[in-house]
């Protein structure tokens, strides 16, 4: 009988999962155009890896399927679809670069989840093609490869509804998942195109105001300069970027009601406020206790905060840093910006929620005897559940980055150190020490996969994929 379901389980994921696929492999075409326009030789590689992800794609597409997904089915599909993006991406990288598969892996997953950590010491020197794809996987894996196809390729119903909640997204701006999605996109397209703008006419050029509007309002910060936004040297250009990290770490949903007119509805919302004042508060200590100018106290506190991990300075001035920074850093990391953004980390809601219940549960001891506390937050009963989740999660996530942390410190790092990349790998920052490098142990390397993977699939997917494989090899 189990093994009937595990057999089922498998026919049910594998014609949405055929569907994610042969979206990836369309994306993996588009650099095509850019080797064409600058007369590289790299396009066969990136036709013939598409062409591949689409014809497996088609293959798992003539399975038989019934629109009666499950929760469960939907986190298999997405954490799969987000393993298959980054081997996808990681062949591209291989066959252009001439870098190991652990290496290329390792890149891709940074790109796809919008983590922004890289191994490559010189980025400049890559392809214009190469520098477009980790642009572009970071522009799509912000909003999540399997939104992209809901948005694209896959009809509605059912299996619609378990696919957007398995990458842990819940709110809703239009009465159906089908068209919450595509108005998420319609949203996301005018910002890209409002970033590209403003990078231009503050003096960019247009392929690097293409590239850096990808990664910084997609939250990815993966960039293709080696000093990153440092190296145009402009503070307006840093303005620019502070703004899209703003907005890349924004609800969609808040974007929907300030586009709608409804502009306050963007400071009556909880997370916008807590967001401003983290900035706030974070930025004064930065400025006050490490010496930070105003600016890049700032841009790095949004930086870290959004999960964009764009920086100012090169990785070896933050290396050098003092512990005080870096353990500010790494705290904003943790948290995140808002759930329904491109953000990752643990999200503020959940850190709000969690604040919250302890107050009210100060509160409820404190009352007398049968007292009812209101429990509402931005106007929105919270119950039980929610605060569960909140917490339950928040353990997880603490529990993934200490494992991560003490294996770091086990190869010799330094213990602020280790936890500032840990943080900024499982949060999907981008922000590095130094300890990411082509050169980095083995087992890290493959932690540092790991963690990008679970945060950005919110760890509950990649358990129960685990889960069903280890049903299947007890079978």
């Amino acid at each position: 009988m189990k093994k009937t379901m595990v057999i089922r389980d498998i026919l049910l994921i594998s014609n949405p999962l055929g569907q994610i696929m042969q979206g990836i492999g369309v994306v993996t075409l588009i650099p095509i155009l850019v080797a064409l326009i600058y007369g590289e030789s790299h396009l066969i590689v990136f036709l013939g890896v598409g062409l591949f992800s689409i014809a497996l794609g088609f293959i798992l597409r003539r399975v038989p399927f019934e629109d009666r997904l499950r929760l469960k089915h939907g986190m298999m599909i997405a954490a799969l679809a987000w393993l298959w993006a980054a081997f996808i991406g990681s062949l591209c990288l291989m066959y252009t670069t001439n870098i190991d598969f652990l290496n290329a892996y390792f890149e891709s997953m940074s790109a796809w989840s919008g983590s922004g950590l890289s191994i490559f010491t010189d980025v400049e020197i890559l392809p214009k093609s190469v520098l477009f794809l980790r642009s572009i996987e970071q522009w799509v894996g912000g909003l999540g490869v399997v939104i992209m196809v809901i948005g694209i390729l896959i009809r509605p119903g059912t299996a619609v509804a378990r696919l957007y909640k398995s990458e842990a997204r819940e709110e809703k701006i239009k009465p159906s998942i089908t068209n919450t999605v595509k108005t998420i996109w319609w949203i996301y397209i005018l910002y890209t195109i409002l970033g590209i703008v403003l990078y231009v006419l503050a003096g960019m050029p247009l392929f690097d105001a293409i590239n850096n509007t990808f990664t910084n309002l997609s939250t990815g910060g993966m960039s293709i300069k080696n000093n990153n936004i440092g190296a145009y040297g402009s503070d307006l250009i840093t303005l620019i970027t502070i703004i899209l990290m703003i907005v890349g770490g924004t609800s969609f949903l808040v974007h929907y009601k300030a586009l709608k007119g409804r502009v306050l509805d963007v400071f009556r919302d909880v997370q916008f406020q807590a967001m401003i004042i983290i900035v706030a508060v974070f930025s004064v200590l930065l400025i006050v206790y490490a010496k930070f100018t105003n600016l890049n106290a700032i841009f790095y506190v949004v930086s870290a905060l959004s999960c964009t991990g764009s920086s100012t300075l090169p990785v070896s001035t933050m290396a050098a840093w003092a512990d005080y920074p870096k353990v500010i850093l790494a705290i904003a990391m943790i948290i995140g910006m808002a759930a329904g953004s491109t953000t990752g980390a643990l999200k503020l809601i959940r850190v709000v929620t969690l604040l919250k219940s302890a107050y009210w549960e100060i509160k409820r001891i404190i009352s007398p005897e049968g007292s009812i506390i209101i429990r509402k937050i931005s106007g929105k009963s919270v119950g039980d559940v929610e605060i569960k989740e909140a917490g339950s999660y928040t353990f997880l996530y603490l529990l993934f980055i200490s494992i991560s942390w003490v294996v770091l410190m086990q190869y010799g790092y330094g213990g602020i150190d280790s936890l500032f990349e840990v943080a900024s790998a499982q949060g999907n920052v981008g922000l590095s020490t130094g300890i990411t490098s082509p050169t980095m142990p083995t087992i890290a390397e493959i932690l540092f996969i790991f963690n990008m993977w679970i945060g950005r699939i919110e760890i509950i997917p990649a358990m129960v994929l685990f889960k069903g494989l280890w049903d299947v090899l007890r079978r």
